[in-house]
């Protein structure tokens, strides 16, 4: 392989990622950088950059205090260059860059020293990550219900422009969920241009339109802030499941999202917990040349 910066490429439920093994904080991410680099056409193509950083090395001193809890941190980015909370597939797949890497021994769900997850550094705070099967799971903490009740605004749909209610929730991204009455309606939805929101949430929202497609499962498709729609979602997949339950914290949920299928329980405490594919696909070496083009 050639080329001076090593990235792979990956994705959870095609949610897909540019990696970035950085293990002493030396790349420079510059939002150019990362606006160049999930170009669809003129980069590696994704919807956001992990970027692999020991968390002692962070730059940010609430970042770096993870460290005593968790030896690597997952410094994510949005398509569009700036910076998020938290990416529930991301970090499923930042676990299996781990893993791959021989960094992490992952460990199996319920079993061993480490049952309760191996830990890793988010904005978002600590997430603890285990094997289940082929997939890999995330505790991804509890969700927050906003006491903002936003009005999501549809122009043009099939059925006409309407106004439909949405439910405000911290995942600890901010996500609106809205409930739409069946699948055509769906699949009808342009959401090349964000939807509006009103009011919209002080950091912005992803938004979730979802269906219920029996008790205990929807499909979904969603709207990211920062990148535009993507495949899948993880945390909204879990702040769909809050507002569609009604926060029930029972029972295991199934989504369908465009991009494959998770799945999202409870623990005991509350927590969310986060199941589904993780997967390397390449590993590509990125030329000086188009570097020097875009730093």
């Amino acid at each position: 392989m050639t080329g001076t910066l090593r990235v792979l490429k990956g994705h959870g439920t095609e949610n897909d990622f540019v990696v970035i093994p950085d293990l002493d904080a030396v790349v420079s991410l510059s939002p150019s950088l990362v606006q160049a680099l999930c170009d669809r056409h003129g980069g590696v193509g994704g919807d956001g950059v992990l970027r692999v950083v020991r968390t002692a090395q962070a730059t940010e001193p609430d970042i770096a205090a993870q460290a005593v809890d968790a030896e690597f941190f997952m410094d994510y980015h949005n398509a569009d260059g700036s910076i998020s909370e938290m990416c529930g597939n991301g970090v499923r797949v930042f676990a299996r860059y781990l893993q791959r890497a021989g960094l992490a021994e992952l460990p199996e769900h319920g079993t061993g020293p480490a049952a309760d997850g191996y830990a890793i550094a988010t904005r978002g705070g600590i997430k603890r990550v285990h094997v289940k099967g082929r997939d890999i799971s995330v505790d991804l903490g509890p969700s927050r219900l906003r006491s903002e009740s936003p009005v999501v605004t549809m122009d043009d749909p099939p059925w006409g422009r309407t106004d439909r209610p949405g439910t405000a929730v911290d995942m600890p991204n901010p996500h609106v969920v809205v409930e739409l009455d069946d699948l055509s309606q769906l699949a009808a939805l342009d959401l090349a241009t964000p939807p509006r929101v009103t009011p919209p949430l002080p950091d912005g929202q992803n938004v979730e339109f979802v269906v219920r497609t029996g008790p205990s499962s929807i499909t979904m498709r969603v709207h990211e802030r920062g990148v535009g729609e993507t495949r899948s979602c993880g945390t909204g997949i879990c702040a769909a499941v809050v507002a569609v339950s009604g926060g029930a914290q029972t029972g295991s949920w199934t989504v369908d999202v465009p991009g494959g299928q998770c799945s999202v329980s409870w623990t005991e405490a509350g927590s969310l917990v986060l199941t589904g594919p993780a997967v390397l696909v390449a590993e590509i070496g990125v030329t000086e040349e188009w570097l020097a083009e875009h730093r």
